[in-house]
């Protein structure tokens, strides 16, 4: 029943009075718009989705959460020896190179592992595709719930080191909300334009840990935007994760904030969404089917 748990429209009638009504599901064909009324009719699923990710991903290791914590801090280290010391780009920022590639890469860590998740998340829930009908579209938000506690646990760091280093907060870290929005945002766009391919075409998804290692090379993860010629600025600024990093860390460091940039960024980040909702809805009937 393959039409049955694609994405699927019902339709009862009744031929004679007296006779039992008749469902007949179709599935639908073309461009479809976004049905946000349906995805809150399982919205529990997505609950229960989201808290299954994150339980898989703690459950029977032998550091647990605290590898939200090693990770980052290792890669701290060695940014600050290789690229703060050794290349001087800790000479070129107002701030400790610790602290400053600690923020930057705490929304990074948070933007590729949560690709990464969604990106496979509907391989790795292909049982569940075959069997019954919901929204696919939850997949792959519910996915990203696990590296968003991660980036929770991480954060603890950065604040022990924003004590250690003096660095006091300001009233921008308010504006940290609407940040993650936007790398959310970003997030849904790549994971939905990758996650649809990966049902599809078994090799693709070979391309998916090749792009954060390439996409960080051209954010103002390790160096600031400063060093970049400022006719060439504008392209990190087009980065739909260039304009947002620097907002994130403007906004925790207490640093001048550059809304031209993140305004940018936010808008590649939603025309990012706006095409893979469009490029998941149209395909998703298909799934149950090839995954």
């Amino acid at each position: 029943m393959s039409a049955f748990d694609a994405t699927c429209s019902s339709i009862a009638s009744a031929a004679e009075p007296g006779d039992e009504a008749v469902s007949v599901i179709q599935p639908r064909k073309g461009w479809q718009k976004l049905d946000l009324r349906t995805l809150w009719q399982y919205r529990d699923l997505l609950r229960y989705l989201t808290l299954r990710d994150i339980q898989v991903r703690y459950k029977q290791t032998v550091l647990g959460a605290a590898w939200a914590v090693i990770q980052p801090v290792a890669m701290m280290l060695v940014a600050c020896v290789f690229f703060g010391r050794l290349l001087g780009v800790a000479a070129k920022v107002p701030v400790p190179y610790p602290i400053f590639f600690f923020a930057g890469m705490l929304a990074w860590n948070f933007f590729a592992g949560a690709v990464n998740a969604s990106s496979m998340s509907l391989i790795n829930s292909a049982q569940m595709l075959r069997k019954v009908y919901f929204p696919r579209l939850i997949v792959p938000i519910a996915s990203i719930g696990a590296p968003a506690v991660d980036l929770a646990i991480s954060s603890l760091v950065l604040v022990a080191l924003m004590f250690w280093y003096g660095v006091a907060l300001s009233w921008q870290i308010l504006l940290i909300p609407f940040i993650t929005v936007s790398i959310v945002a970003a997030v849904l766009g790549v994971g939905l334009m990758l996650a649809a391919p990966n049902v599809a075409y078994r090799d693709f998804r070979h391309v998916v840990p090749v792009l954060p290692p390439l996409w960080v090379l051209v954010s103002p993860v390790i160096f600031p935007v400063a060093i970049v010629p400022e006719s060439w600025q504008w392209v990190l600024h087009l980065n739909p994760m260039g304009g947002s990093i620097e907002a994130f860390r403007a906004a925790v460091l207490g640093s001048p904030l550059d809304y031209g940039a993140w305004a940018i960024s936010t808008a590649a980040s939603l025309l990012l969404l706006a095409g893979g909702l469009a490029y998941f809805t149209r395909t998703e009937r298909r799934f149950a089917d090839v995954v």
